[in-house]
């Protein structure tokens, strides 16, 4: 059954979404992403990934800054919708846009509700160190990610998985499943489903402290820091008044007693609060990333060195 919707997003995760929409074969009359934010060395504004592909395939693009507007709830409420479809938008939205829609708005979470309500589900399971995550398709009210459930679909964390890979498959995973809730609400094949109280979490906005090494803490720790932040935004440390990005490490036994910090051998092995972490990937600040033996040819971190000092 063909839909009429609105389709709510702005990043890479949201673009499977909306492509997935379309080929279905859904009338999708209005787009709203975020505006777009200056960006690169000339600080040019930047269309979000959502907006670069619905021009290119000729869908109307909608960008207000804010949506507290009663005029902006006249616009939404005028576009006759059956249903809204938001994915990484960005905005709250305001009870009259919630409540305009025929079906409602459906929102693609990424992660398994209630785990991970929040700003940052995927780079939270991994730094947690969750055995599985996944995709939730909720109907959206005026609480945090707190919507009643219309399908979820389970996704492993491998062992090496970075972020960036589960995003991707996310990303996949949440285009397939919001066709068909939105297919089986609309059949009335589908009812939503209450959040358990049990097992809520919170996945907060990342800063860049989330991202700093701190040495003192468990090698697993920092590994699983490192996994969650790449490619983007990175973990990273400081030495000698320059900061390094770390895109790739892996956690190794021992310190042999060496303060957190300590450079152990030619390999760039630092001693941790709990075992070590073997560094693999580098980058400098506006340098190319580099594999670690790459990295040392260019710049020395002899054995013995205390990052940071």
């Amino acid at each position: 059954m063909a839909l009429r919707l609105a389709f709510m997003g702005t990043p890479d995760f949201a673009v499977p979404s909306l492509a997935a929409l379309v080929s279905a074969g859904h009338a999708v009359p209005a787009v709203y992403c975020q505006p777009p934010r200056p960006a690169g060395r000339g600080k040019k504004p930047q269309l979000s990934p959502v907006q670069a592909w619905a021009e290119a395939h000729g869908l109307n693009v909608r960008t207000p800054a804010r949506l507290r507007d009663p005029a902006e709830h006249d616009a939404f409420a005028s576009l006759d919708l059956d249903a809204a479809v938001v994915a990484a938008y960005g905005l709250i939205l305001p009870k009259p846009m919630l409540e305009a829609p025929r079906l409602g708005c459906l929102n693609v979470h990424a992660s398994l509700l209630p785990r991970w309500r929040g700003a940052a589900p995927i780079q939270r399971a991994i730094m947690a160190g969750d055995a599985k995550t996944g995709v939730t398709i909720m109907q959206m009210e005026e609480g945090l990610d707190t919507g009643p459930m219309l399908g979820a679909a389970e996704t492993p964390i491998g062992p090496a998985m970075t972020g960036g890979e589960l995003h991707d498959l996310l990303a996949a995973s949440g285009a397939r499943l919001v066709v068909q809730a939105l297919d089986g609400l609309a059949a009335g094949r589908i009812v939503a489903v209450p959040q358990p109280d049990a097992g809520v979490t919170y996945a907060a906005k990342l800063t860049r402290e989330d991202g700093r090494l701190d040495w003192s803490r468990p090698a697993g720790e920092l590994a699983r820091v490192v996994r969650a932040l790449s490619p983007a935004p990175g973990a990273w440390f400081e030495h000698a008044g320059e900061r390094f990005k770390v895109l790739a490490a892996a956690p190794v036994d021992g310190t042999g007693g060496a303060p957190g910090g300590t450079v152990l051998d030619d390999r760039l092995t630092i001693a941790c609060g709990r075992g070590a972490l073997r560094l693999a990937r580098i980058q400098r600040a506006g340098k190319a990333a580099l594999d670690a033996d790459a990295f040392l040819r260019g710049f020395a971190l002899r054995r013995g060195t205390r990052l940071g000092s």
